[in-house]
């Protein structure tokens, strides 16, 4: 797994050994990234989920000004820390250890805004709706914020208030969406 594109482009990611973590596979974040836009103008980027922290990495590399990467797993949150490194600008990550309920209340507490959140919990905890629901409960998305959903090809996400549905991508049993923040 690598860096696909940007100013950290072809690095290679360390990725965790390890059947809790699903890293992104190279041509899904392609895929996505192209969708999303190839680069960006700025904004506050989280991965609720981190893994290895490649979606969160990838955004900073094609422009994004900093991104918060939150994972549950000691493991996972030192690899994040590991790749976060090889990019040599570890002022534009924040790296945090704690549970997805746990971060949205910090950032509740601490009155932090993102403009794109990546959404890829475990395929066995389906936490996508309630976390999107609790992001705006929270105010804690910008004006026209998007949000990545990774979903298996069996999950079936209601609509979500507050969001419509930009696009939705099928990548053999990879289903990503992009919702937009209404």
């Amino acid at each position: 797994m690598r860096i696909i594109s940007g100013k950290y482009a072809k690095r290679n990611l360390f990725t965790l050994k390890s059947r809790k973590t699903r890293p992104t596979s190279d041509k899904v974040k392609e895929s996505l990234f192209n969708s999303l836009g190839q680069f960006f103008n700025g904004g506050q980027v989280l991965d609720l989920y981190g893994g290895s922290g490649a979606l969160g990495i990838e955004a900073v590399s094609r422009g994004c000004d900093h991104a918060t990467l939150i994972d549950i797993n000691y493991a996972a949150v030192n690899i994040i820390k590991k790749n976060v490194a090889l990019t040599k600008e570890e002022n534009k990550f924040s790296v945090y250890k704690m549970s997805s309920n746990a971060a949205l209340d910090f950032f509740k507490e601490n009155g932090i805004k993102f403009d794109l959140v990546f959404l890829d919990p475990p395929y066995a905890k389906q936490r996508i709706a309630s976390d999107m629901g609790k992001m705006l409960k929270f105010d804690l998305l910008n004006e026209k914020a998007i949000v990545v959903a990774e979903t298996d090809d069996d999950t079936e996400l209601i609509e979500i208030d507050g969001f419509s549905l930009v696009k939705e991508h099928h990548l053999g049993k990879t289903i990503v969406r992009i919702y937009r923040k209404e």
